[in-house]
């Protein structure tokens, strides 16, 4: 560098500043720049602007996609929400549905049940009574043989003729029912 220094002195004369290049490097350097300015801001520049203005948009865009997402959520939980609802309410009237149903199924069955105990009194009292009324009157044939039988030993006469022992049975048993009646 000190050649330099030297030679330079030498063919100018002057002594060079430390601080001041020369001039042909302030020509050289300028033009250069201005060159690189303008290929800078013919070529780089418009592509830096249009990335920019993509990447923009790409962000914008996936803001408003975002949003869009997050409005679409929120109805989704709302509905979610209100179909949630329903659905409770709609299990509390089909559980008291369930239970008026079983109730009113309750008090057909005590029905039924006091009807068909009605039914088997019934027909155990018409048993019942069928069964007296013949036993009776198998009482009443069995009794007017016998009570015949004894009258014809006691009368001393045979009471074959059967109206005669009709009548004969017949004052016996009204007989029996009157001390009976006392």
């Amino acid at each position: 560098m000190s050649q330099w220094i030297k030679l330079a002195t030498e063919t100018t004369g002057e002594q060079p500043s430390v601080l001041l290049p020369a001039i042909y490097d302030i020509i050289w350097g300028g033009v250069s720049f201005l060159i690189v300015l303008v290929l800078f801001s013919k070529f780089v520049m418009p592509r830096m602007r249009e990335m920019t203005a993509e990447r923009t948009e790409k962000i914008e865009g996936g803001l408003a996609r975002a949003l869009e997402s997050q409005a679409e959520a929120t109805e989704l939980l709302s509905q979610y929400r209100e179909a949630l609802n329903s659905a409770n309410k709609e299990a509390s009237d089909i559980r008291a549905a369930a239970q008026a149903e079983r109730l009113v199924m309750i008090d057909e069955a005590k029905k039924a049940a006091a009807l068909a105990a009605a039914a088997v009194t019934a027909q155990a009292t018409s048993s019942l009574e069928s069964d007296r009324a013949r036993i009776a009157t198998e009482l009443r044939r069995d009794l007017g043989v016998a009570a015949t039988d004894l009258a014809s030993r006691i009368v001393g006469e045979s009471l074959t003729d059967d109206a005669r022992a009709a009548s004969v049975v017949e004052r016996f048993v009204a007989d029996l029912e009157k001390s009976a009646g006392r």
